[in-house]
């Protein structure tokens, strides 16, 4: 029985997301992970262009979709898990803590007392440790909170799909400073990924393409990060990663996508229902963050 999980990835040029499709190469069962729904800020417009081409892929692999995986409750892209749903079947998961991020910003947005803050709309919510399968492929779930309370990385066979917990060794590490964040929580969570055997494969949900490096990429391995990781290499401590991650933190501008994101994100992906003149709208809270 293989443990080697057949990756094919799909970059998003406007959001720099990288979804990926994990495959069991013997019994042709997948699943998705990280989908983006097109969205044109200017217009509102949303789109399936980029769905669409990992629906294409996977029926024309002949795969099997059991599950739609949200590492974590994104703030930079709208998820396309439900259009996939509907399309493939499978079960949308994420992380057992995602009730916090829906608390904090179902506050913000102004979700109101229908909004069930409890995870009840996603399928599945994986637990700390929950060993499942992709297939015949062993898989397992690892809560990696840090840069939001609900981070989970899965691990599928020889493949971690660690979400914006990393990115490149060259790049860094993600952000601590959206509600709920906290960088001291990060690099406690980095630790349990560095556990992993070294040549763990690690796909990454983003890349911004460090300054000096011609093409982007997404695909690296446990070793390369405890290795080469430009924020922990060279055996950088708790604080002085803490001292590092804050600073650098004020620094940083809100994600672009952010408001239309996260109250999409919070209710696994789906839109708005329609006001009464049939049209769907999205909140911008003035001066929240």
């Amino acid at each position: 029985m293989t443990t080697k999980p057949e990756v094919t990835s799909f970059f998003d040029p406007e959001t720099f997301t990288v979804s990926h499709v994990a495959a069991d190469p013997e019994t042709k069962r997948c699943a998705i992970i990280d989908p983006v729904l097109d969205y044109c800020q200017a217009s509102g417009r949303t789109g399936t262009k980029l769905a669409a081409e990992i629906a294409a892929y996977v029926e024309g692999a002949g795969l099997e979709t059991e599950w739609i995986i949200e590492t974590h409750i994104h703030a930079d892209h709208l998820s396309s898990a439900p259009w996939l749903k509907d399309r493939l079947g499978g079960r949308i998961g994420i992380g057992f803590n995602v009730a916090r991020v829906q608390t904090a910003f179902g506050e913000v947005f102004g979700a109101g007392p229908s909004f069930r803050a409890d995870g009840s709309q996603f399928d599945h919510l994986f637990q700390d440790g929950e060993e499942y399968r992709v297939g015949a492929l062993p898989a397992r779930a690892i809560w990696t909170p840090g840069h939001t309370p609900a981070c989970m990385t899965h691990v599928i066979g020889d493949a971690a799909f660690v979400g914006d917990t990393l990115f490149m060794p060259d790049y860094g590490t993600a952000r601590c400073d959206f509600p709920g964040g906290d960088a001291r929580t990060l690099y406690r969570s980095i630790q349990r990924i560095f556990d992993l055997p070294g040549e763990t494969r690690m796909f990454l949900c983003h890349d911004y393409k460090a300054p000096g490096r011609e093409h982007y990429a997404w695909e690296t391995s446990v070793a390369a990060q405890r290795e080469g990781n430009i924020h922990l290499a060279g055996g950088v401590d708790e604080d002085a990663f803490v001292d590092m991650r804050t600073q650098r933190d004020a620094t940083l501008a809100m994600p672009r996508l952010i408001l239309p994101s996260v109250q999409v994100n919070i209710r696994a992906g789906r839109l708005p229902d329609p006001a009464p003149n049939g049209r769907r709208y999205l909140k911008i809270p003035l001066d929240a963050f």
